[in-house]
């Protein structure tokens, strides 16, 4: 499985069923940078997770809507609830571990 782009007009459709993680993140940011790979990585490996990202410099409603101020920051939702809020950088152990608490 890949990492989802998503756009303002498509972010609740692709994370309002299950369980997903959303990446907001920004070409320019160093700390975005490190973060795509993790993802990446763990979605290769974590089958009942819908992982998605969206450019923030690109779509800033969904953002805002969130009180996204500082990326790297990754929203955890559950059946469209937002769970766990994580900003800066998360190793892939830390993701896996924190996403096992919603999908078992």
């Amino acid at each position: 499985m890949a990492v989802k782009t998503v756009e303002d007009a498509t972010f609740e459709a692709a994370t309002n069923e299950g369980v997903s993680i959303t990446d907001f993140w920004a070409t320019w940011c160093g700390p975005c940078r490190m973060q795509s790979p993790v993802l990446e990585a763990l979605s290769d490996e974590v089958d009942d997770v819908e992982f998605v990202k969206m450019d923030v410099d690109q779509n800033p409603q969904t953002p805002a809507e969130f009180g996204i101020r500082a990326i790297p920051t990754l929203l955890v939702k559950k059946d469209g609830e937002v769970v766990e809020r994580l900003t800066g950088f998360h190793n892939k152990q830390q993701l896996a571990d924190i996403l096992s608490k919603y999908t078992n």
